[in-house]
């Protein structure tokens, strides 16, 4: 049986983003449904239908169901794992899931104060010192991987991995609001703005019409 993802509007749902991204990377099939997020009662109920956390993204593989982007990839990374979602040597791979950890659960200020919102126009705004913080520390992290193990290839650990789909929101994050970046840090936005996987996620996110009023404040 095939794997069916459920995801939320492609131009606002960074978490429905990045396993979206794993499995069209590295090849993993599924179907993909969608479900408006922050809509009305009834796609609410069609996500607690799925799923009881009622949120997207959700993995659906025949009487399994996953929910919450960072157990979906752990859960493909162990189903598949020809597609190397994680780096094979140890100490890369626990390094990979450190960071991966890290921006699962960190980097609140940035996510309130730069939404995901890939049609908005490209502008700065004004940000507090923590989100700056948290913009500082993205970068602290890309740049090291990027020293690291730049020779095996573009992305945080050579070749794309979960790591490079957990961050790949705050690359339209950084893009959409204008963030002053360093040239490594802008090296590494370009190759995920490039990757096919990537730019066919922007381009239906440009497409979409649904608008949330809430998110277009700024």
């Amino acid at each position: 049986m095939s794997l069916t993802l459920y995801i939320g509007n492609k131009n606002y749902s960074s978490w429905s983003f990045r396993p979206w991204l794993a499995m069209k990377a590295t090849n993993i099939p599924f179907e993909e449904v969608f479900i408006p997020i922050y809509t009305d009662a009834k796609d609410k109920q069609r996500l607690l239908d799925v799923s009881p956390a009622g949120k997207v993204p959700i993995l659906v593989d025949g009487e399994v169901t996953v929910w919450d982007s960072i157990a979906i990839i752990e859960y493909l990374a162990e189903k598949f794992p020809q597609a190397r979602l994680w780096p094979q040597d140890s100490a890369l791979r626990a390094h990979a899931r450190a960071i991966s950890a890290e921006m699962h659960g960190g980097f609140g200020s940035l996510r309130r104060e730069c939404g995901m919102n890939i049609h908005r126009p490209i502008r700065a705004k004004a940000l507090s010192e923590e989100a700056r913080e948290n913009i500082a520390r993205v970068q602290e992290i890309w740049t090291d991987c990027c020293k690291r193990y730049g020779e095996a290839g573009p992305f945080l650990f050579g070749t794309f991995s979960a790591a490079d789909a957990m961050y790949a929101p705050v690359v339209h994050r950084f893009r959409t609001y204008d963030i002053e970046v360093t040239p490594p840090v802008r090296a590494y936005m370009d190759t995920m703005l490039v990757h096919p996987a990537f730019a066919q996620w922007t381009a239906e996110a440009l497409a979409e019409t649904l608008m949330i009023e809430r998110f277009e404040a700024d």
